[in-house]
């Protein structure tokens, strides 16, 4: 039997408390998503990053992962007593049989016989029917952010392991299954869209698990996303900043007229409110204006330059305690 350390594979003490076990998870998942990360083993730690959290968020599940795994030495046999189950009186009796499905083959082999016994119904004639909740999935789904100003209908194609009748998973039998899943209006960066009963069968006429897809927006061009603000970085002539003057700007939902006031300099901030993120309050759009100055690229424009620091006699450093040469 193999044996994990899942506090170790989150990165947190044994007394984590669960938000703690929550932020670990969230930014190591992050860090190691195959998506996003380019190291070689990505995928393998993403993996055991769920399945560690898998055992660790659940407190029932947790309390027998910490009484069974501290007893377990890495490459030795654990013979658990006969009375092991004894005291643990949870969800009305027990674990239920499919909550095996989420450990590692350590605890596959140290519940399961034992769980499947205790959850049987022994029908009219005498037979024992064996079943077990299906487990949950997660997935991720990338949508564009002008999908939520009006929502979306996207397909996602999942190809999810077999399972025999006795609630264990088939590994070498795949099922490849199509969903089509309404994105909602409104929709944010990181919310989970549950879909009831598309996870993992049950067996014996066991509950099917849920599919938990977290959305998230596809890199932007022009904008990024903050909560449920949007930020736009506008470029402007050195004379549209001194001078104010109106001007289209890009919004997710077409183009605005967009006031710049006289004086503006770069990095300002105009606010557009409720054109972020739509919902019951909506978020805000920010528009950044990014000051952009013509290139000396010619005669005529060197000689523009020369003449307006000759005409300005502007002194951009004014006010530092820095030797200036005037020259």
């Amino acid at each position: 039997m193999e044996f994990k350390d899942y506090y170790e594979i989150i990165g947190i003490n044994p007394d984590a408390n669960q938000n703690e076990i929550k932020r670990a998870y969230k930014k190591l998942a992050r860090k190691y998503h195959p998506d996003v990360s380019k190291d070689s083993d990505a995928e393998m730690k993403f993996k055991e990053l769920g399945e560690a959290y898998e055992v660790l968020k659940d407190p029932e599940k947790r309390v027998a992962y910490d009484q069974f795994g501290a007893n377990y030495i890495a490459g030795q046999n654990f013979n658990p007593p006969p009375d092991w189950d004894a005291g643990f009186k949870f969800n009305g009796g027990g674990f239920s049989a499919g909550d095996s499905a989420v450990f590692n083959n350590f605890f596959e082999s140290l519940f399961s016989e034992k769980l499947n016994h205790r959850y049987a119904n022994h029908t009219s004639r005498g037979r024992t029917q064996y079943y077990t909740h299906g487990e949950d999935h997660h997935a991720e789904i990338l949508i564009d952010l002008e999908d939520t100003f009006k929502g979306v209908s996207r397909t996602v194609t999942l190809q999810t392991p077999d399972i025999d009748n006795q609630g264990h998973i088939v590994t070498s039998v795949t099922r490849t299954r199509t969903l089509n899943v309404n994105i909602p209006k409104g929709v944010k960066q990181g919310q989970l869209i549950r879909l009831a009963a598309q996870g993992t069968p049950g067996a014996g006429g066991g509950k099917s698990g849920d599919l938990y897809l977290e959305v998230n927006f596809k890199p932007h061009p022009i904008y990024h996303v903050e909560g449920k603000d949007i930020y736009l970085d506008l470029p402007i002539a050195p004379w549209e900043a001194a001078l104010g003057t109106r001007i289209k700007a890009p919004t997710p939902e077409g183009s605005v007229d967009l006031m710049i006031p006289a004086g503006s300099t770069s990095g300002r901030k105009v606010r557009l409110k409720g054109q972020g993120i739509p919902a019951k309050i909506a978020g805000d759009l920010y528009v950044v204006l990014k000051l952009v100055l013509p290139p000396a690229n010619s005669q005529q424009a060197e000689a523009f330059y020369q003449k307006m620091e000759k005409e300005f006699k502007f002194k951009p450093r004014a006010g530092l305690e820095v030797s200036l040469n005037e020259n």
